[in-house]
This record gives structure tokens, C-alpha cells and sequence, in this order.
């Protein structure tokens, strides 16, 4: 009888107290976390492809999603799977745990192999010389969206064990954690590459409704399944009854209702963003970081719903991007083409991160909860950033991807679902709070592990989490 009475979660509020009134980390470290992540790819890329194995490839690009481009060999995949678990995603977690005090060190010691790699011109002995192309911004654009997936999938577990520092988790109202970036690089991500920037025709309005439908349903699916195994939830970061798969889905809708050509996204993003942060500057921003919640369902989640806008900015921001940076007059394969967008990846971080830090200084700090201007730059910042890191790998004129970055590719939403998962089946068997730093790393090892050689699997025999 006492079994059947004993909560599920009977840590619920210590563990949410414990990721609240944080005030995140420095921008600083934010620059620096965004150089060592993708620079341990690139360095990775160049190692496995300046050697010999027995990983074959072919050279055209698949024509259906379903049906993988590579003869597989079972021995040589799993060495590949591993290799890349231990070059990449097990540095990464370290960096983000027992050697979070290192990051300095870490990111001027990777700036220092890149720069010996590159003035050595490790591709002229690294693979057989060539041209870049088309396939060249495909590949990049296919290392970011796997590297958003993979440290947020860290994150999310590590966030509940005392060894991931607490100015790395997200922040209560104003500030720069780590996690904060988290829901951003998302919808960054999802514009960059969207229907939109490759200006393809619109959908209609059923076809948009219907292709939001499994963020809708996922968005419920998780309110129902944290309301009944009492799980913890920190309502200062959507409200009661909201989270980020509803985001997600509200965003994909305006975009979708309101149909802008790519190349005027931009401008009106701007515009939105300037209209809603003005409107935080008017007594919204005070409205929205306040604890008042009244018994209405737009006041207990107004951090969730007012966001949208802020968000609905990025998103179409990012649109013009995608379509100004990588899609536009790429169709031919001309190396200056391709120089050129590289350039312009460089100069828009270098651009959003002075953006930044005026805002930050002059006009409102950054907000994660609010989603403001500056935030919103922020995002921008830290994955062009990214981006502009990761396009150094087509120095070695390597055109393969990682075994890890086609295994999440193919499944980007089905390894953030697994990783959720197994992050609530960890915290309700494990008092996260109580653990060490060694059980804690230990455990994470695991997880992670696990998620990659799922992942890795599926792909391997061409299975893909979809919805219709």
C-alpha cells in the first residue's frame, strides 16, 4: 500500500528549484563553447578522411529519404559509429561537466590545431584535390542541424546532475546560459533550410495545419505525460501549461498563413522584432518576467504565447538568411559562388555579435523568456558562429559526412523524442540531485552512448521516425 502511494517524482520540487533563479554564464564562454563544439567536428572530419578505410561511399547524393547512399559494411560502420562517438560526442559532454572550468583553455587550444591544420594545407595531402560545389553547403548545413540535436540531447539529462555548472543551464529572466540557445537554434535551424528560404511554392492552408499536427500532438503528449507522472516542470520558461513543441507549431503556422517571399522575410522579421521589442520596453517585458498568474489561460502562460512573436522574428529572419546565404544563385556549381556564401556566413556572425552586445548594453539585456531583440541576436551570433567553424571541414575537400551526423540526420526528431525518453526514465529512477560527480558522468556516458548507438542503428537499417 505504501508503494502504491509513493509519488513518482518525489523530488519534483527540489528539482525544480534547482534549475531556477539562474543568471547563466557569459557571452564570452557562450563564444567560446560555440567554437570548441564545432571545431572538435571539423577536426574529426579531417582525421577520418586522411585515412584509408573501409567505408564506402557513393558519390551522388540520395534521391529518397528512405533509401541510404552507402554500402554498408557492418564492421566498418560500428568503428566509424564509435570513433565519432569518441572524438565528438564524448568530448562534448566533458566539456560541459568535469572540464567546464577548462573551456578557455579547451577553445584556444583547438584555434591553435585548426590553425596549424590549415597552414599546413592539410588538403593538398589529405584527399585527392578538387572543386567545391553545391554539395559542399549541403554538407555543412547537415553538420549544423546535427550539432543543435546533439548537445541539446546532452543538455537536457545534464541539466539535473550537479556536475553540469548551473551558468550553463537556462536562465530565470535575463542572462546567457548555455541552454537558453536551446529552443532558438531550433527554429533558426528549421529556417534556415525551410520551403521558404529554397522559395518553393506555398502550402495551403490544410497542408500547413497538417504537417504542424505531430508538433501539436507532441506538445500535448507531453503536457498529459508530465502532468501524470508528476514530472518537473519550471514554469518560468513557457508557463503551466505550454512548452517548446507548441512554440514550434505556432511559429510554423504564422509562417505559413502568411506567405512572404524569401527575399522581403527579412525585412518584415525586422519589423516584428521592432514592434514586440518596443512593446517590451513599454511594460510587457515587466509583465512577462513578473509571477503574477491569474486564473486565465493567456496570463498562466504568458511567457509561452507572447514569446511567439519574438520567435516568429527569428524565424523569418532566418529565412532571408537561408535564401540570401545559401540558396540563392548556389544552383550552379561555381567555386566563387560557394567562396562567397562562406564569406557572407563569416560576416553575418561577426555582424549578429556586435548586434548583441549593443542591445545587451543599451537597449535590454538578453531574455530567453521574453525572446528579445537581443536574444534574438544572440541566437543568431552563436550559430553562425557555428556555421562559419564548420565550413572550414570543406578545406580538406572532404564531401562525407560523419557515420553520427548521417545517423541523427536521418532522425532528428526521433533522436530528440528518444533522448527525452530516456531523460524522464533517468530522473524517475535515479535522485538525480544526490548523485556524484563520478555516478553522475557515469550515468551520462551511458545515456549517451545508448542514444548514439540507437540512433546509429536505425540508420544503419534505414529506419526513420515519421508522422505522415
Amino acid at each position: 500500500m505504501d508503494l502504491l502511494e509513493r509519488p513518482l517524482n518525489p523530488n519534483k520540487h527540489l528539482k525544480e528549484e534547482f534549475v531556477s533563479n539562474l543568471t547563466g554564464s557569459s557571452m564570452l564562454e557562450i563564444a567560446a563553447l560555440s567554437t570548441i563544439f564545432p571545431a572538435l567536428i571539423v577536426l574529426r572530419k579531417w582525421s577520418s578522411f586522411c585515412r584509408v578505410n573501409g567505408y564506402a561511399r557513393e558519390e551522388e547524393a540520395k534521391k529518397d529519404d528512405n533509401l541510404t547512399s552507402c554500402r554498408k559494411d557492418w564492421r566498418s560502420f560500428m568503428v566509424s559509429l564509435f570513433m565519432d562517438y569518441f572524438c565528438v560526442v564524448l568530448p562534448i559532454l566533458s566539456i560541459i561537466t568535469v572540464l567546464a572550468e577548462w573551456a578557455y583553455v579547451c577553445t584556444i587550444l583547438l584555434i591553435l590545431i585548426l590553425s596549424i591544420c590549415i597552414l599546413f594545407k592539410r588538403s593538398d595531402f589529405c584527399y585527392k584535390k578538387g572543386s567545391q560545389d553545391s554539395s559542399s553547403l549541403k554538407g555543412v548545413i547537415s553538420s549544423y542541424r546535427v550539432f543543435v540535436v546533439v548537445v541539446t540531447c546532452l543538455c537536457i539529462l545534464a541539466v539535473d546532475f550537479k556536475i553540469f555548472p548551473r551558468r550553463y543551464a537556462k536562465t530565470e529572466t535575463y542572462g546567457t546560459g548555455l541552454m537558453d540557445l536551446g529552443v532558438g537554434s531550433f527554429v533558426v535551424v528549421n529556417s534556415l533550410v525551410s520551403k521558404q528560404a529554397r522559395n518553393f511554392k506555398s502550402m495551403s492552408w490544410m497542408e500547413a495545419l497538417l504537417s504542424v499536427s505531430p508538433l501539436v500532438f507532441l506538445g500535448f503528449a507531453r503536457l498529459i505525460s508530465t502532468r501524470g507522472i508528476d514530472y518537473q516542470v519550471h514554469v518560468g520558461e513557457y508557463g503551466v501549461h505550454w512548452n517548446f513543441f507548441f512554440t514550434l507549431a505556432a511559429v510554423s503556422i504564422l509562417t505559413s498563413f502568411i506567405s512572404i517571399h524569401p527575399k522581403y522575410c527579412g525585412i518584415f522579421g525586422v519589423i516584428v522584432l521592432t514592434g514586440y521589442q518596443t512593446c517590451l520596453l513599454c511594460g510587457l517585458s515587466e509583465y512577462l518576467i513578473s509571477n503574477e498568474r491569474n486564473a486565465n489561460i493567456i496570463s498562466a502562460n504568458k511567457e509561452g504565447l507572447f514569446s511567439i512573436f519574438g520567435y516568429w522574428g527569428m524565424y523569418l529572419v532566418g529565412v532571408y538568411l537561408g535564401y540570401r546565404v545559401f540558396f540563392e544563385n548556389h544552383s550552379s556549381v561555381k567555386d566563387n559562388s560557394i567562396k562567397f556564401a562562406t564569406a557572407k556566413v563569416w560576416a553575418v556572425f561577426t555582424l549578429f555579435w556586435f548586434l548583441t552586445i549593443i542591445l545587451d548594453n543599451y537597449v535590454e539585456r538578453v531574455s530567453r523568456r521574453t525572446c528579445n531583440l537581443a536574444y534574438v541576436t544572440l541566437v543568431f551570433a552563436e550559430n553562425f558562429q557555428v556555421l562559419s567553424i564548420l565550413t572550414l571541414a570543406e578545406l580538406a575537400f572532404a564531401k562525407r559526412n560523419l557515420v553520427l551526423e548521417d545517423a541523427f540526420n536521418q532522425n532528428l526528431l526521433g533522436s530528440f523524442l528518444l533522448a527525452n525518453i530516456l531523460t524522464g526514465m533517468v530522473n524517475l529512477s535515479v535522485d538525480t540531485l544526490s548523485a556524484s560527480s563520478i555516478t553522475a558522468f557515469t550515468i551520462l556516458i551511458g545515456y549517451s552512448f545508448v542514444l548514439s548507438v540507437v540512433v546509429g542503428l536505425a540508420w544503419f537499417y534505414g529506419l526513420k521516425v515519421k508522422f505522415w
